[in-house]
Formats: C-alpha cells, sequence, structure tokens
C-alpha cells in the first residue's frame, strides 16, 4: 500500500482501514505464537502499512 493511494481516501476510510490493519496484525501475531505464520514478513509490513495509515491520518489533521 502506497501513502498516495492513502492520501486519496477519507478520514473514515483511513479510520476503517487502520482498524482492519490492527486486526490483521492481531490475528498474526497469534498465528505467530502457535507457529502456524507461513510469512513473518508479512508482520513488519502490517506494521508499516499501519504506520503510513496513521501518519497520513496526522498530516490530515494538521492541515485543517
Amino acid at each position: 500500500m502506497k501513502a498516495t493511494e492513502l492520501r486519496e481516501l477519507s478520514a473514515a476510510e483511513l479510520n476503517q482501514k487502520l482498524a482492519d490493519l490492527k486486526q490483521e496484525l492481531f490475528n498474526l501475531r497469534f498465528q505467530h505464537a502457535v507457529n502456524q505464520l507461513e510469512n513473518p514478513g508479512r508482520i513488519e509490513a502490517v506494521k508499516r502499512d499501519i504506520a503510513r495509515v496513521k501518519t497520513v491520518l496526522r498530516a490530515n489533521e494538521l492541515n485543517h
């Protein structure tokens, strides 16, 4: 997911995307704990996506 794509979304869509990513991260961590995670690199990718969404939300907050 790219930051340019995120900037086009509304605040409500960004908040929904953030909630979805947090849920996915929870599920990945759970799978990792029980050794059923096939791609451990996905955890880091989801963390980065969460950071991107939060950054865009904060930038929108400061601009308005």
